[in-house]
């Protein structure tokens, strides 16, 4: 038994991990194995596809389905979304990280307090505001409000970044010439490449898997985006419901994610870390 204990503690944490593992993979991969059934096989819930098939991505990308097009807004949204909360968010991060004034924490609490509004409880008065601007069917309608949904944790977590930062690197460039501006540009900002990549790729997921707001702001089938297109996908008559098509077209727009994610892990836990560990 004495012998046993110590290599029980060993490998229960492994065996926890394994089991989060395993409970969060479980739906994803029934994600993929449902989109390579056969459509008559779909109601089918043998783990592995009997008949391995890929008319479910075929269907997709079919004439008509308008998912490329979606995909294309998805990113462009995605993309911009992402653009804009980086350039106002390390501005305001640097700034709450480097000056001193007076109600400081609570600007910072009142910035992270934002995120914590659901989503749904605010489409109506943005409906009414962009129904008066006309931003109706615009993409300004969505890129702003999911702006508004990613800065909090954007400015949250690039200020925990700045600040684990010596401000002694800025004057040190400023003994050697540097102004204020070009020591931020060029010892700064490259040193914080980590917690700016981390942000980048949080804010873009978060902009990409966006579905309330891109549903209540846009009706026409050419500007929306791939959550809404999957969600409007129907069956050959009309009225079915096409799972499978709707699992392949999921795993389009997972996959990518899944890939940019374990290939710049290592970049991503540096960048949620740094303010973490001194």
């Amino acid at each position: 038994m004495t012998t046993l204990a110590p290599k029980f503690k060993r490998w229960l944490p492994m065996l926890g991990i394994a089991v989060i593992v395993l409970y969060c993979l479980a739906p994803f991969y029934w994600m993929v194995a449902t989109a390579f059934r056969r459509p008559s096989d779909q109601f089918d819930n043998f783990p592995v596809p009997r008949v391995w098939s890929v008319e479910n991505f075929l269907a997709v990308f079919a004439p008509g389905t308008g998912f490329g097009r979606a995909l294309l807004n998805s990113l462009f949204v995605a993309g911009c979304t992402t653009l804009l909360t980086l350039v106002i968010g390390i501005s305001a991060a640097y700034a709450l990280a480097r000056l001193e004034f007076r109600g400081r924490a609570v600007v910072v609490a009142l910035i992270i307090a934002c995120s914590m509004f659901p989503g749904i409880s605010l489409v109506v008065p943005l409906l009414e505001l962009f129904t008066d601007l006309r931003w109706i069917n615009t993409y300004q309608s969505m890129i702003t409000p999911s702006l508004s949904f990613a800065l909090p944790l954007a400015v949250w977590n690039l200020t925990a970044f700045f600040r684990q930062m010596p401000v002694e690197l800025e004057h040190a460039a400023m003994v050697d010439g540097c102004t204020p501006a070009q020591a931020f540009r060029k010892v700064i900002l490259p040193l914080a490449a980590p917690g700016v990549f981390t942000t980048a790729i949080l804010t873009f997921i978060m902009a990409w898997n966006e579905f309330i707001i891109a549903l209540s702001m846009v009706n026409k089938k050419e500007m929306q985006t791939v959550t809404v297109a999957i969600s409007k996908f129907t069956g050959a008559q009309g009225f079915e419901q096409p799972f499978g098509t709707q699992m392949a077209a999921g795993v389009v727009v997972t996959v990518p994610l899944v890939i940019a994610v374990l290939v710049f892990q290592r970049r991503i836990v540096a960048g949620l870390t740094a303010g973490g560990v001194k």
